[in-house]
């Protein structure tokens, strides 16, 4: 599993003592959350949990047009989602307006977008990279990025995400423009 961050925070992808823990225990950790953790904590949870295809088969469902966002767990503190991609889905740019998150790659290949944002200049390009399959990433306050399944990849991509407090309104951006737009996910499955 490799591990990247769009932060100069230095994070271990696996807790010190080599330990496991099962996606049972996972969102047991997240449960007992009364506040928000810090994102160093969300990274060793998520590094160390052991998710298979049977743990997230309840959570996999892909539509036409755009990605998916499935909710596992949301209280006060934290949320978990599973959202699955087909080629050429991706999110608007955005930043979490508050929240920090890890995100890892379960299956396929993940393409991230890093963003700048300057007040004259607006929103220009940062850096990319490719997140293939064990990939974790974190998104420290603020990050400005854009995920999303390459058109070129061939394959379905599902990712699972923990945001520490749970998402709410996202900002949006264009690229080359000072305007931030308001943006609320709700596309849960019912």
């Amino acid at each position: 599993m490799s591990t990247l961050l769009n932060t100069e925070t230095p994070i271990t992808p696996k807790p010190l003592d080599g330990s496991s823990i099962t996606f049972l225990e996972l969102i047991q950790i997240l449960d007992s959350q009364t506040s928000p953790p810090a994102l160093e904590e969300i990274n060793s949870w998520l590094s160390s949990a052991e998710i298979s295809d049977p743990d997230l088969q309840p959570y996999i469902g892909f539509k036409e047009g755009n990605y998916w966002r499935h909710r596992v767990f949301r209280n006060e503190a934290i949320e978990m989602l599973v959202i699955c991609w087909r080629p050429g889905h991706k999110t608007p740019i955005h930043d979490h307006n508050g929240s920090h998150g890890v995100v890892r790659v379960h299956q396929g290949l993940m393409w991230e977008t890093i963003f700048a944002y300057d007040k004259e200049r607006g929103l220009c390009y940062g850096t990319g990279r490719e997140c293939p399959k064990g990939t974790i990433t974190g998104a420290e306050i603020p990050d400005i990025h854009q995920l999303g399944n390459p058109d070129v990849s061939g394959q379905d991509l599902i990712t699972v995400h923990v945001y520490a407090p749970p998402l709410g309104v996202l900002r949006t951006y264009k690229v080359g423009s000072s305007q931030v737009d308001l943006y609320t996910p709700n596309d849960f499955p019912t």
